[in-house]
């Protein structure tokens, strides 16, 4: 009897999580063959971008997946966002209707492990979800032979754990981690406005170019009817008012005074968890890891 074929495959996204994965399976089964690959969309930040360069010091070769790929051609992401919302009627992607995530993220991802199903592989997909985590599956395929593998929730790895892995490794956490709580595309609509105004002062060429996508349906009869990634009658724009950042500003160091405030008394009370000093705007905004974003894109 022939012994099945397996295809190990593991996804960055540029997050801490995911990179902290990588190496974690690296150096817990090192002679496992994985490959390992990055779905550029053309619209990542700079810092993942760099990140990313880094990692592939650490574990060699990485294949990035765009567009192109889905032609045999791997690389840098090409600035293909404008055709894309154009076939979408300048429906701007949203919570509601995340189709940039199948668009520019899944499907270069099915069309790659296609190559390998096609050839017979059963294919096992490492996912960065962590033990203290809530259960979830991760990127599934439906009736394909993809099986996910949890490494962090069978080692009970959780998130006090992630830096050290990094750091061990010799890496730091991404520097994005410093204004913004997510990898993911520079426009991403999960952003809260305080990591928008962030974008607008590191990147502004980045804040232009998301600002330039706020269009209206060409075929939409309702006059007037715009799209905007901050939602219905909010665009970009408005973040140039220096009285509406000044309101974001004093709004963001309310919170942050008041997650102080909370994590010294976790600390006080043994919360360990309470003193994490990495990836905390979640924590600040009271919202559950990740925003709701994707976990192919946030982790």
């Amino acid at each position: 009897m022939m012994s099945k074929k397996i295809k190990h495959v593991l996804g960055l996204s540029g997050g801490k999580d995911s990179s902290a994965l990588a190496l974690y399976v690296k150096e817990t089964q090192p002679d496992l063959d994985v490959e390992y690959f990055f779905t550029d969309t053309g619209y990542e930040l700079p810092e993942t971008n760099e990140f990313i360069d880094q990692l592939e010091e650490k574990l060699g070769y990485i294949h990035r997946l765009n567009a192109r790929s889905l032609n045999g051609i791997e690389g840098r992401g090409e600035k293909d966002f404008a055709n894309l919302l154009k076939e979408h009627g300048n429906y701007l992607p949203s919570q509601r209707d995340r189709w940039c995530t199948v668009q520019m993220k899944l499907k270069p991802f099915e069309k790659w492990v296609d190559g390998f199903i096609n050839e017979g592989y059963e294919v096992y997909n490492y996912v960065g979800i962590r033990a203290d985590e809530p259960e979830r599956t991760g990127f599934m395929v439906i009736e394909k032979p993809i099986t996910s593998i949890f490494p962090f929730r069978e080692g009970g790895i959780v998130r006090s754990d992630i830096e050290n892995i990094l750091q061990r490794n010799g890496l730091e956490l991404p520097a994005y981690y410093q204004w913004r709580s997510r990898s993911g595309c520079t426009f991403c609509f999960y952003q809260r406005k305080i990591e928008w105004l962030k974008l607008m002062e590191k990147h502004p060429k980045l804040y232009e170019e998301a600002k330039q996508f706020e269009k209206g349906d060409e075929t939409n009869t309702t006059v007037g009817e715009k799209f905007y990634w901050m939602g219905q009658g909010e665009p970009l724009s408005t973040l140039e008012d220096p009285v509406v950042q000044q309101r974001i500003r004093d709004n963001h160091e309310k919170q942050v005074a008041r997650f102080n405030k909370k994590k010294r008394r976790n600390a006080l009370l043994g919360d360990i968890e309470g003193t994490c000093e990495f990836g905390e705007l979640d924590d600040i905004y009271d919202e559950v890891e990740g925003g709701g974003a994707c976990v192919t894109c946030y982790k």
